[in-house]
Parts: C-alpha cells; sequence; structure tokens
C-alpha cells in the first residue's frame, strides 16, 4: 500500500472505540460474573463453572461457523463492521440480562437455567461482534506501520476500557447500593491490572526494535514472574491489609510484565492474514479471526472454569456481605451497574461502525469459494497461525485466571480456611505463572517477524496491480 493511501485519525479513532465498546461488556463479565454468580446470586462455583465450560465448548463450534458466514457474505452496510450494530446492541443488552438473575426470583434448577441462557446469548452475540471487529482492522490496511498504528490505537482504547471496568465496577455498585464504606482497595487492585499500560504500552514499539519481540517477551515475562512470587509471599505473612501499599507495588510489577509481553499480540493477527493471501491468493480475515477467536475463546474459558473448580475443589465460602469492604450484595445495584456499562458499550460500537469503511476485502466471486472446510486447510498450511493460535490460548488463560482470582484476593481472603486461601493464591500467582511459561514456548516458535511481513505485503501489492482481480477495495 502506498503511504498515501494511510488511514486518518478519525478511522483510527473510529476502530479503538469498537475495542474500547467491547472492553466495556467482556472484561466485567470475565472478571465479575462469577464472583457475583458466587457472591450475589448464591450459585456454587462447581455449577458455575460446569456452565461456563458447557457455554464455551458450544462457543467454539459457533465461533468458526461465524467466520466463515462473514467472509461469505457482503451485508449492506458493510461486509464486517455491519455486525458492530446487527450483534453489538442486543450484547449490550445481554450484558444487563446476565447480572438481572437475582430479580427475577428464581430459585432451584430455574436459577441455574436463567444464568445458562443468559450467559450463553451473551457468549455467542460476542463471538459475532468480535470476530468482525478482528477481520474489520485486517481489512482496513496492509501497511506494517498502519498496522501497528491500528494496533496501538486499538490497545490503548482496549485497556481503556478495561481500567474503567475493573475499578469501576466495585465502585459503582457501591455507589448504587450506598451505606458501606466504599471497596478502594478491591477497585485499586483490580485497576493495577491495566494502570502500568497507559505509561508501557507507548514504549512496546521502541522496545520491540531494541530488543526484538522475544527479547522484549522473555524480560517482561522475568519481570511479571517476580511480580508474582512477590503477591504470593505476601499473602502469607500476615494480613493483606497490613502491607497494602507492599502488595500494590507487587501487583503493579506483576501487571507491568504482563502487558508489555503481551503488549504486540493484536498485531500477529494482520501479519498471519498477511501470510495466509500470500499463500492463497485469498484475504480470509473472518476465517482466521474465527480461528483467533476459538483460541482467545479457549483461554478466556480456561480462565472462567479453573478458578470456579480451584475454588470448589478447596472449600471456598461465600464471605459475608456485611464486614470489612466487600462489594455490595444488593442484586438491583449491580443490574443497574451493568445498565450504564452496557449503554455505553452500544453507544461506542455505533461510533466504531459509522467511522471505519473497509478497504480490503474478498471480490464476490471469491466469497462464494469459502467453505468450512478452508478453517481446516487454513490451519493446517498456515505455521504462524498455529502458533499464534497457541500463543493467544496461553495468553489470555494466563490473564483470564489472575483477573477473576484477583476480587477473591482483596475480599477477605484470610478469613477462608487455610486450603481456600492457598487455592486463590495459586489462581494469582502460581498457575499464571506456569501459562506464562507455555507462552514462551510459543513465542520461541513464532516464524515471522517485520522485514518478512513487509516482503509478503509488497508481493501481494504487487500481484494486485498486476492481476487486479484478485483482491479488491470497496
Amino acid at each position: 500500500m502506498n503511504k498515501a493511501d494511510g488511514l486518518n485519525w478519525g478511522v483510527r479513532l473510529g476502530f479503538g472505540f469498537g475495542d474500547f465498546a467491547q472492553n466495556l461488556v467482556y472484561p466485567a463479565v470475565s472478571m465479575y460474573l462469577l464472583f457475583f454468580y458466587t457472591e450475589v446470586f448464591k450459585i456454587s462455583p462447581a455449577v458455575a463453572a460446569t456452565m461456563f465450560l458447557v457455554v464455551q465448548l458450544a462457543d467454539l463450534l459457533w465461533n468458526p461457523l461465524v467466520g466463515v458466514f462473514m467472509d461469505r457474505h457482503n451485508p449492506l452496510w458493510g461486509k464486517y463492521r455491519s455486525y458492530l450494530v446487527i450483534a453489538g446492541i442486543p450484547l449490550a443488552a445481554f450484558a444487563v440480562l446476565c447480572f438481572g438473575a437475582p430479580l427475577c426470583g428464581f430459585s432451584g434448577a430455574s436459577k441455574v437455567i436463567y444464568a445458562f441462557a443468559t450467559y450463553a446469548g451473551f457468549t455467542m452475540l460476542f463471538t459475532v461482534v468480535n470476530v468482525a471487529y478482528g477481520a474489520l482492522g485486517s481489512s482496513l490496511s496492509r501497511d506494517v506501520d498502519e498496522i501497528t498504528i491500528l494496533t496501538a490505537v486499538r490497545i490503548f482504547m482496549a485497556n481503556a476500557g478495561c481500567m474503567v471496568v475493573s475499578m469501576g465496577v466495585p465502585l459503582l455498585v457501591y455507589a448504587m447500593a450506598g451505606g458501606r464504606e466504599p471497596p478502594w482497595r478491591m477497585a485499586f487492585f483490580m485497576g493495577l491490572n491495566i494502570l502500568p499500560s497507559f505509561v508501557l504500552m507507548p514504549l512496546v514499539p521502541n522496545m520491540r526494535r531494541r530488543l526484538g519481540r522475544r527479547g522484549m517477551f522473555f524480560i517482561s515475562a522475568l519481570v511479571a514472574g517476580v511480580g508474582m512470587a512477590a503477591l504470593y509471599v505476601l499473602s502469607r505473612i500476615g494480613r493483606i491489609e497490613d502491607h497494602i501499599g507492599v502488595v500494590y507495588a507487587a501487583q503493579s510489577v506483576k501487571a507491568s510484565g504482563i502487558i508489555v509481553a503481551t503488549g504486540c499480540m493484536w498485531a500477529l493477527v494482520p501479519e498471519v492474514i498477511t501470510y495466509s493471501e500470500h499463500l492463497t491468493g485469498r484475504r480470509v480475515s473472518g476465517i482466521v479471526n474465527a480461528i483467533t477467536g476459538v483460541s482467545f475463546r479457549v483461554g478466556m474459558a480456561i480462565g472462567k472454569i479453573v478458578p470456579g473448580l480451584v475454588l470448589a475443589w478447596t472449600g471456598y465460602r461465600v464471605s459475608s456481605v456485611d464486614s470489612g469492604s466487600n462489594i455490595p450484595a444488593d442484586p438491583h445495584a449491580w443490574l443497574w451497574t451493568m445498565a450504564i456499562f452496557s449503554f455505553a458499550a452500544a453507544v461506542f460500537l455505533v461510533v466504531s461502525f459509522s467511522h471505519t469503511k473497509e478497504r480490503i476485502v474478498m471480490e464476490g466471486t471469491a466469497t462464494t469459494q469459502v467453505k468450512m472446510c478452508d478453517i481446516w486447510h487454513e490451519f493446517r498450511r498456515n505455521v504462524p497461525l498455529r502458533i499464534m493460535v497457541l500463543f493467544f490460548t496461553v495468553a489470555f488463560a494466563m490473564m483470564s485466571v489472575g483477573n477473576a482470582a484477583g476480587a477473591y484476593f482483596m475480599n477477605g481472603m484470610e478469613g477462608q480456611s487455610a486450603l481456600a486461601q492457598e487455592g486463590i493464591r495459586w489462581l494469582v500467582c502460581v498457575i499464571p505463572a506456569i501459562l506464562l511459561v507455555a507462552a514462551a514456548v510459543a513465542v520461541m516458535r513464532y516464524p515471522l517477524d517485520d522485514d518478512s511481513v513487509d516482503r509478503l505485503a509488497h508481493d501481494i501489492e504487487s500481484k494486485r496491480k498486476t492481476f487486479p482481480s484478485c483482491t479488491s477495495s470497496n
């Protein structure tokens, strides 16, 4: 692509608002739904974990179907951006419904059925939005520099959304319920998962140029490991409240390492799509993003299922909602909190839809040739894609396990049995460290670098100019 054809900041920010919107609802579900089910809705951790497992297994089938469907169709409002509205608005509604269960008066089996149905609806709709959004990014440009800018904007906006949710949910629930001490410690601890990103993410491109992808990853992974080890030790030498400042510092070190280690993750997706286009002549963005989405969902599924199972196995007991600075269990407060976040998400998805337009998509004749079997063929022949799938799976599992456990870590953990306390420590520190090692294996095997991606993009553009029917801009 000619540099003169670069995107303007309206498009870049519009694209970023799509990730901001998704991260106003999905992290709320990822971080707090298990906590909500156990502490407010009174579902056992084992039942919640089973429900998460069933829904995520179903999503493994749903995800590739969505990707193939998108690559085969061209909706009137845009090949991919249409779904930001078509599925995005119902997604916001289901996010509210997930937290509306206690107000419906359900009990026993009906309680579990309602939770299952609303969580399943939310998950399936999020898949549609997320696959479409990922494909939309790769349809805006092939240029490595432009992709780097888009990725930086996307990650910044995603982190901003996560930051608002991680700190905002407990504080807004408190504000809606009233009459208690604000859960500042939990809110700040959860916010520290994201806060370092605003300082570190602008430095990632320069760090990558100086250290290389692998060097940057391994140094930051070591930093994250130091933070995890510090949190583990600190939680064993007394009450967390007695040395809260040091706990915050350890959490910041852990988060800083994870943020840098995974900072270039989303830039891999357009690289893999470009590699696929070089191999086949078709830009199957939907299929690649569907496969990526499967790995993303598997990682997030691990992040939802493992905490519930560990809490059940170690005998976790529901905390008293009348003590300490626990988040209020007022169901109305939770419902209104999610309604506010979900409404904002719907608005920003509409903004993203209105400010982005696909520039690089398959022509109509090529779309009709996309089939379900292409998913397997793509996975089999595309080596960078397979490595990226491994990296996404373990990276999102690592982040999701730690995020889901953070609320329990800061919610009167010392009142639990010794075994339950140890289970929470493993969820916050040990299991993420194990997954970080698995991510390192994937990084070592990833074959593409910036120079090779530039060469592939140049070859594709040369072929497009020689044979214009290969690709198309709309």
